[in-house]
């Protein structure tokens, strides 16, 4: 009887105390607490962007589904109501009170130019300039600041806006006589430079076209200041390349920004064995605060090369992943460098540039076979159906290439037959919102009224089952992510215009919109079972803002553009916090 009451005794003692121990967690690192917290753990919404029955959704509209968030190791280790979260609190837990603000599965922009946004910070602004004079002047107050004989860089003037009106190096080499000056356009596919940069890149009247490229030139067979897309790297070649230290802090700079406006992870479009150095470099030094998922350009070949030899980094783990290439089929719309199947409307007899050298199709079909994912830049609807071609030329070949999970970055302008291609292949096409927006003044009159119902057409590769990812391309546009929800929800420019939207049968739901941010990010980098969603054992990896995406955007979509960002947490870390 003795030894049945000391055990039954031991087990009441073994039960109570893993009874307080379930009651009574390990302390959490990070609490968040009174939070407006969106899970995005329920079904995805239909292919019409309605809300699936276990979305926090009613006829009253969105409520976030939690309200509590414990964060422990850099992972999620508890998510729910608000009454959980003395469960959690410990002597060394931080807790913030977010005070009702909306907490969401971390921000991805899926693609941007990385160091040309830490370059931006040290060069002229040339963002809503409307004339020549007006941009010459920015420039000439940049000199006077600047040592004789520095080069002097900007970005921002509206290359498709000024298609019809291109400036020539007259005023600016007038003005800026003693600095080589290169100024990019606002989607990078047009610049503009002074005389001297065109002397010291040695471009002269003799100096011929590059393939997918133009050198504008004028009567008298001169250039006239005005390069297009490839040709543009005549004068990049002719600036000093950044030294090692100096592309590092490019890439910081860069990443402190995307943090400050909310972001938790990019990826890089395009990095040259330069950038990667510079990638691995900050990330063994243990310096990336936002994660990055690279793709590597294929305009390095001897990059490709060494990665071929490796193999994709497919252990989704770490701040630091590549696993992608980046390759370019065609220019920009807005300087007619898009290829597309029939004329321009605006210029008959023209169909755009040619394939760009760096579609090498034995090297880029080689490393789809190796396990990589393709990133191919198409814009228009001839580039875009060759690149559906060849994925599936790769795939029916070598048919575990289709599980790559490939993209068309932009997939602009799409021929209605060649819309369903992208659920069919598995191809996702990743798109930017704010280009709809910004393109909208003159993108009609590039492809007339019909051939414009499939650019930008959101919707229509939405209903049939493909998957989309959103960003912003920065630095070409805009990368505040209000900014990018409410052009997707609304397809209007910041001023609400055109009223009801541009062509507002292609607008998302805010739902969508979100998770082209989030879920879908997610999905297009292969990190679904890791991060996208705010659940334990995911990556903590969180943005609070000031506004309800969701509840705003389905209710009062003008006001999206007042949100702000109150903090950024990456792998447990706060890594921005607003004042």
């Amino acid at each position: 009887m003795r030894t049945v009451t000391r055990t039954a005794l031991a087990s009441l003692v073994v039960g109570t105390l893993l009874a307080g121990c379930a009651q009574r967690p390990t302390p959490a690192d990070l609490l968040l607490t009174n939070g407006n917290v969106y899970t995005l753990t329920w079904d995805e919404p239909g292919r019409d962007g309605a809300p699936a029955a276990n979305a926090p959704h009613t006829a009253a509209g969105w409520k976030g589904d939690a309200q509590t968030v414990a964060i422990r190791d850099g992972k999620i280790v508890f998510v729910g109501p608000a009454n959980a979260a003395d469960r959690y609190r410990g002597e060394a837990t931080r807790v913030i009170d977010v005070q009702g603000a909306t907490v969401i599965p971390g921000l991805v922009d899926s693609h941007v130019h990385l160091p040309e946004l830490g370059r931006s910070l040290n060069r002229v602004n040339l963002l809503g300039v409307a004339t020549e004079a007006e941009a010459v002047d920015k420039v000439v107050a940049w000199a006077a600041k600047v040592p004789a004989g520095e080069w002097i860089t900007g970005w921002g003037w509206d290359e498709g806006a000024w298609a019809d009106h291109y400036p020539d190096m007259t005023l600016l080499s007038e003005k800026v006589p003693d600095h080589p000056v290169y100024l990019r356009g606002l989607h990078t596919y047009a610049s503009w430079s002074n005389r001297l940069a065109f002397e010291k890149a040695g471009i002269t009247a003799a100096t011929p076209s590059p393939a997918g490229g133009e050198i504008r030139k004028g009567r008298d067979g001169k250039p006239t200041g005005i390069l297009l897309n490839q040709a543009s790297a005549f004068i990049e070649r002719a600036i000093p390349a950044p030294t090692p230290e100096q592309l590092k802090t490019q890439v910081l700079d860069g990443l402190q920004a995307m943090a400050r406006a909310g972001y938790v992870a990019v990826h890089e479009a395009g990095a040259d064995t330069a950038l990667m150095s510079a990638f691995e470099s900050l990330n063994s030094e243990g310096k990336l605060q936002v994660r990055m998922y690279a793709m590597l350009s294929a305009r390095d070949p001897a990059l490709l090369k060494a990665w071929l030899a490796k193999g994709p980094d497919t252990r989704g783990e770490g701040m630091l992943m590549t696993r992608s290439v980046k390759v370019f089929a065609d220019g920009a719309l807005g300087s007619r460098g898009a290829r597309l199947l029939a004329d321009y409307a605006d210029r008959p007899g023209h169909r755009g540039g040619s394939t760009d050298a760096d579609f090498d199709k034995p090297a880029i079909a080689a490393m789809m076979k190796a396990g990589f994912q393709v990133a191919v830049h198409a814009i228009g609807d001839a580039a875009n159906r060759e690149t559906l071609d060849f994925i599936e030329s790769v795939a029916k070949d070598t048919p575990s290439a289709r599980q790559g999970r490939h993209r068309i970055e932009h997939a602009q302008v799409l021929h209605p037959n060649d819309i369903p291609r992208f659920q069919s292949l598995g191809v996702i096409a990743s798109m930017q919102p704010a280009h709809a927006v910004e393109d909208m003044a003159w993108a009609a009159d590039r492809l007339g009224p019909e051939r414009v119902k499939g650019a930008y057409a959101w919707r229509t590769i939405r209903q049939t089952g493909a998957h989309l990812v959103f960003s912003s391309d920065l630095p070409a546009t805009d990368y505040n992510i209000f900014y990018g929800l409410h052009s997707a929800v609304t397809r209007q420019d910041k001023q609400g215009q055109p009223a009801g939207g541009w062509h507002p049968e292609q607008r998302m739901t805010a739902e969508e919109a979100l998770r082209g941010y989030t879920t879908w990010a997610a999905y297009s980098a292969f990190l679904e079972n890791q991060t996208g969603v705010i659940a334990p054992g995911r990556w903590a990896d969180l943005t609070v803002m000031d506004i309800d995406p969701l509840a705003v955007g389905e209710k009062d979509p003008a006001r999206l553009l007042s949100g702000s960002i109150l903090k950024t947490i990456v792998n447990g870390k706060v890594v921005f916090e607003k004042p």
